[in-house]
């Protein structure tokens, strides 16, 4: 049984798990190599618990026991404790694989290893570790305490074990687990991505201005959120990687991103994170940044 959890990443999606494991009652350590960026985890952690709190979505005396179980650091050595250790670092496959490079070899042999990714081979990824077998994707999706749905896929030697004991760990978070073949963007980002990349496109054609793409999607298809501004939720950077993996590992090109969606990433227009992407963040309420980007 999986009781003790290492969450290797603080960003949005690491401090999401360890937010949602440690209110499930698991051992957290929560691990990044920015101590800054773990400090303004753990003050977004709070804050998002006493929010669940006052909105009666936790019990009054769950939060500060759930706090009490976030341990976290820069040192990695802390992983050696762990029963799972779940990589939650920025969707680049070079990345996670350095990271499992430095793990590998602080975990007890028994150890499972899973990965947040939202797109990349699980099995390639599983291939520069020592236990394959012990390795799956485990996609949660943003923001993780409020979404329900885990994506679980396994690598091509991932054995039955592994597998049921992060079935049932995701069960135990409280979330509902969908299984996924391992093919590019899974089912969630398969689906999804292209969607946002062809609003971009819209956009970038002229179809119609970012917020009436938006305004259409909410209204015509009663989305909560409109492509372009879901698209700035998630990170332009991130939708373009992801964009790239599906696009690279289908060899379609329906999948190909939009030249526009690339212009904003090199220009470090991300989304909400920089305060600008679609739309422009620094006032009170979001203001659509135009179309001067589109072609004639």
């Amino acid at each position: 049984m999986i009781n003790t959890v290492a969450v290797v990443g603080a960003g949005q999606m690491g401090r999401g798990i360890a937010h949602v494991a440690a209110l499930a009652g698991l051992e957290v350590n929560l691990i990044d190599v920015n101590a800054e960026i773990l400090e303004h985890a753990i003050q977004a952690i709070r804050r998002n618990i006493e929010r669940q709190v006052a909105r009666q979505n936790v019990v009054a005396d769950a939060g500060e026991p759930a706090l009490a179980r976030i341990r976290h650091g820069t040192d990695l050595a802390a992983v050696g404790d762990a029963d799972l250790v779940i990589e939650a670092a920025t969707e680049n496959a070079d990345v996670k694989r350095g990271i499992f490079s430095k793990v590998v070899p602080l975990l007890r042999p028994q150890a499972l290893l899973a990965t947040n990714t939202s797109s990349i081979s699980i099995t390639r990824l599983a291939a520069s570790t020592d236990r394959p077998d012990k390795f799956m994707g485990m996609h949660f999706i943003n923001p993780v305490p409020m979404m329900r749905l885990v994506e679980l896929i396994r690598g091509i030697a991932t054995d039955d074990e592994t597998y049921h004991a992060i079935h049932d760990l995701a069960v135990r978070l409280g979330k509902t687990p969908v299984d996924a073949n391992d093919f590019p963007g899974f089912v969630v980002n398969r689906l999804l991505l292209p969607m946002i990349n062809e609003a971009v496109y819209a956009l970038h054609e002229g179809e119609a201005s970012v917020e009436g793409i938006d305004l259409a999607m909410k209204l015509g298809a009663n989305h909560p959120m409109g492509p372009l501004e879901l698209a700035d939720f998630i990170g332009l950077d991130t939708c373009l990687a992801i964009m790239q993996v599906v696009h690279e590992g289908m060899a379609d090109s329906k999948y190909r991103p939009c030249p526009l969606l690339v212009k904003y990433v090199e220009a470090g227009w991300l989304g909400r994170k920089t305060g600008r992407g679609f739309y422009d963040y620094g006032s009170e309420k979001p203001t659509p940044l135009g179309d001067r980007m589109r072609v004639a």
